[in-house]
């Protein structure tokens, strides 16, 4: 026999150049994010550098454990918790030092200090075109969270991702997800599908209701995350009426319900935004194909979805449904690789790690430009609590 030279590789060295390629592809995010966080100016106070610095790396690391396990969801979802449990935390903790109570007084409804909350834009629509009115007791250009700013981030996401929204900027959405991740399986599986109109319902009736009271009802009555914000100072039956349906509708949908079902019952059955926010799925260039010629029909991502976004119809299609959220999710989980982000207009299963690192970026700057500022926020407040008990 002759002497011949092996041409296989050495076992093991493609994981140098995964890394790398990992790195390469994750380094702009990095740029991006440090420019979002510092706005090109790092801070000069000890405490706020060592927040900016953990939330920084924080944001970095999770996006490039995404590029390099090729794993979206476990990662994102990671983010989306954390990013809402600090939202709570910087929200509730800013109130409270600005005003001394989460209470919303009527001067503060006449002085236009209330945040302006994404969940009313759909109630604003209608009266807005016909009775040429701003029903939210917001301001328009200055202070916190002002209406002109939150819409032009709102429509700015939702033409880049659609509904995908509502899984990577949604600083609320975290919460239920946060609490559907607690039990390792559901102990309610079986959900009558007739449940998904209720979002569709409850938009309806909200932006009825809004638009003859010329006053934002679902804020007023039905938001669950009313328990956890700002809400009506309690001085009477219906203050006290409205405080009860919060407690209860968040205790029950954003709690309860998504431990038993390990599904996000608030944004998927409820939510009067997140039906709002599936029209966008329209105008939006992303999706999520099916391949049905690598498809066993297993309805593994039917029973993962945490928002009811596939069912086997669609399945059959090839496609998710119109509320898709682009959680990644069901990419993740299914065992035959046939679940994908996908481009509008290209083949099913074609590029498809092109497809999702196109979709990736966007998102994710959405994601990191709302997370990084509550994580930082809640850093910030911990640092300096912790300073001040030394």
């Amino acid at each position: 026999m002759g002497n011949t030279v092996a041409s296989k590789a050495p076992a093991g060295s493609g994981e140098p150049r995964k890394l790398v390629k990992a790195a390469l592809l994750s380094f702009p995010m990095v740029l991006l994010t440090g420019l979002m966080t510092t706005q090109g100016r790092l801070p000069s106070a000890a405490p706020a550098l060592i927040a900016w610095a953990i939330s920084f790396a924080f944001l970095n690391v999770l996006f490039f454990l995404m590029v390099y396990t090729g794993k979206t969801h476990r990662f994102r979802a990671v983010l989306f918790v954390v990013t809402a449990v600090c939202f709570v935390i910087t929200f509730m903790s800013n109130l409270l030092a600005a005003r001394g109570s989460l209470a919303l007084t009527r001067d503060n409804v006449i002085n236009g200090e209330t945040p302006f909350c994404h969940l009313v834009i759909p109630m604003t629509l209608l009266p807005a075109v016909l009775k040429r009115t701003v029903i939210f007791p917001g301001a328009m250009l200055t202070g916190f969270a002002a209406i002109a700013t939150m819409l032009v981030i709102w429509l700015g996401a939702s033409l880049a991702l659609g509904r995908g929204w509502c899984s990577w900027v949604c600083f609320f959405g975290g919460l239920d997800e946060g609490f559907s991740c607690i039990r390792k399986k559901p102990v309610i599986k079986n959900i009558d599908p007739r449940w998904t109109y209720m979002p569709h319902a409850v938009l309806l009736g909200a932006a009825l209701t809004s638009t003859f009271t010329l006053s934002p009802t679902y804020c007023q009555w039905l938001c669950p995350f009313k328990a956890v914000t700002e809400f009506e100072k309690v001085d009477s039956f219906r203050t006290v009426l409205a405080t009860i349906i919060f407690v209860s509708l968040f205790a029950g949908l954003v709690v309860v319900l998504p431990v038993l079902t390990r599904r996000r019952i608030q944004c998927g059955l409820f939510c009067p935004f997140a039906s709002f926010q599936s029209f966008f799925n329209k105008l939006n260039i992303f999706d999520i194909r099916i391949d049905r010629d690598k498809c066993t029909d297993c309805n593994h991502c039917v029973n993962t979805c945490p928002t009811f976004s596939i069912d086997k119809p669609s399945v059959a299609r090839g496609s998710a449904l119109l509320s898709c959220t682009k959680c990644g999710h069901c990419v993740d989980a299914c065992p035959k690789k046939a679940v994908s982000f996908h481009i509008k207009g290209t083949r099913a299963g074609l590029a498809t790690n092109t497809a999702r690192l196109l979709f990736l970026y966007p998102a994710y700057i959405f994601a990191a430009a709302i997370g990084g500022g509550m994580i930082n926020g809640a850093l910030l407040l911990a640092l300096s609590s912790f300073r001040n008990l030394i």
